[in-house]
């Protein structure tokens, strides 16, 4: 088969996955023949998404006369579909080749390749139709604008409320004075999770109640130290994709139907909640707070977090130590250019990163390991996870050759991160997929990747939480969120 869009193999193949193709080689390759045609011509791109806020992203493709101009249209579609998911947003405005953006307005038609993610940013989430246009002079572009709204002041004082949300818990902190509340024995003040099981849930009163508890629960710790101290603000952080404090995609939430009710009941809660408190409350997705609470650890900024669970989450702080308010939902931007790559069930676009950084990449790669679980059923994910855990624990060459797998895929994929996401000193890893004797295997085989492919990025520094932080430090982070 012919290919327009060159992929270059890999010098570390995955052993499970010999057809697998780096985005970063394909990307790198094409820029480099792009520069040395002296045919390049702009292409520039300016996602906006919620308070006009718009996020910017500039490079160069073939001009449409020279002989390898039909290698754009792969290019600008797998790049605007990364861009997408790394800042969120409805509406694009591009400088390039008229050509190339007629196709990507198709291809983000309502029947086009991608429908869905034109629906999810744009109906969904920002309740604009997805829009991209074409702009004639560079001069007309939309300057970046990342707003004012994504500043976090560290230096507070008085107390706070922090909260984190999950799927199976709550958490929640008492925070004063920018640090965790500790008692005189050295223990928090109020540091706990308490379980929950929000997705059946049918009725908004009973998440209102439930989030509510928590911080009634942090109220009363804090009187208890202090009967006079009043709490100042209430930062939190959720999974789903939130906008502006309101709830546009969660799980937490997918009990609560019809759509037309889920916006006028599930939508505001936040806002409800902040309404009965009486002081600010701001939220934020979590990957971005686990990278807070990772760069407030590391006492240093430009961190991605990445958290390999039962999909794959991200966030991002900056050199400034400042939450950009981006959407970071990397389990849907491309991280395998391989057209024959794993789909995901979703979004049905191929080569995304929930299928090679969670439960459901060790899912896939367990039979062409040679693993056969016939008493776990195939969509229980935690559990053959946990099954291949076991078998690493035992030494057992096949579950190896699976994290050997990830790894090789997690350095190429930083390198292809790095390329969106400037600077990035740290790469904060968590979830359960690097926990154990796997998770060193995976991150020594990453290393070996930027070592020998990126030396430029040889030195990025791989950071896991310890115990403690994974217990107090998102909920303690969020905290810092509202600006009082």
């Amino acid at each position: 088969m012919k290919t327009q869009f060159k992929l270059i193999k890999p010098k570390f193949v995955p052993v499970l996955d010999p057809a697998f193709r780096p985005p970063v080689l394909a990307n790198r390759f094409f820029l480099q023949e792009v520069q040395q045609s002296g045919a390049g011509v702009p292409f520039l791109v300016a996602v906006e998404r919620d308070q006009g806020r718009v996020s910017r992203f500039d490079t160069t493709v073939f001009d449409t006369r020279h002989p390898r101009a039909a290698a754009n249209f792969f290019y600008v579609e797998r790049l605007l579909k990364f861009l997408l998911w790394q800042f969120g947003g409805w509406k694009v405005s591009i400088h390039g080749p008229a050509e190339l953006v007629r196709y990507l307005q198709a291809c983000y038609s309502d029947t086009g390749i991608r429908s869905f993610d034109a629906e999810f940013w744009g109906d969904q989430t920002y309740q604009q139709e997805m829009t991209i246009i074409y702009v004639p002079t560079p001069a007309d572009m939309p300057p970046a604008n990342d707003g004012a709204g994504s500043a976090v002041v560290l230096d507070w004082r008085g107390w706070r409320i922090g909260f984190d949300l999950g799927a199976s818990d709550r958490k929640v902190a008492v925070v004063k004075d920018g640090k965790l509340a500790l008692k005189a024995d050295g223990e928090p003040v109020l540091s706990e999770e308490y379980v929950w099981d929000p997705r059946p849930q049918t009725d908004i009163k009973w998440h209102f109640e439930n989030i509510d508890w928590i911080l009634r629960e942090a109220e009363k710790a804090i009187k208890a130290v202090d009967p006079a101290a009043k709490v100042s603000a209430i930062g939190g952080s959720s999974a789903g994709v939130y906008v502006d404090g309101m709830v546009r995609v969660a799980s937490l939430f997918r009990g609560i139907t019809p759509r037309e009710r889920f916006e006028k009941e599930a939508a505001p809660i936040f806002k409800d909640i902040a309404k009965k408190w009486g002081v600010p409350l701001r939220l934020e997705n979590d990957g971005d707070v686990t990278a807070l609470a990772g760069a407030i650890a590391l006492q240093d900024g430009a961190v991605l977090g990445l958290a390999m669970g039962s999909s794959l989450a991200g966030g991002y702080v900056d050199d400034h130590m400042t939450i950009k308010g981006w959407m970071n939902e990397l389990a849907f931007a491309p991280v395998d250019y391989n057209p024959h790559a794993a789909v995901d069930e979703w979004s049905r676009d191929f080569g995304v990163g929930a299928n090679y950084f969670s439960q459901q990449a060790v899912a896939r790669l367990i039979p062409l390991a040679g693993i056969e679980m016939p008493d776990i059923p195939a969509a229980a994910f935690p559990l053959r996870l946990k099954r291949v855990q076991e078998l690493m624990a035992k030494g057992d060459a096949r579950a190896r050759k699976i994290y050997e797998t990830i790894g090789v895929y997690f350095g190429y994929s930083v390198a292809h991160y790095c390329s969106f996401y400037q600077p990035v000193r740290h790469i904060e890893v968590l979830g359960r997929v690097v926990s154990g004797e796997g998770g060193q295997i995976i991150l020594e085989e990453a290393r070996k990747v930027l070592q020998a492919e990126f030396p430029e990025l040889s030195g990025i520094h791989f950071y896991e939480p310890d115990e403690r932080e994974k217990r107090h430090g998102q909920a303690a982070a969020a905290a810092s969120l509202p600006i009082v």
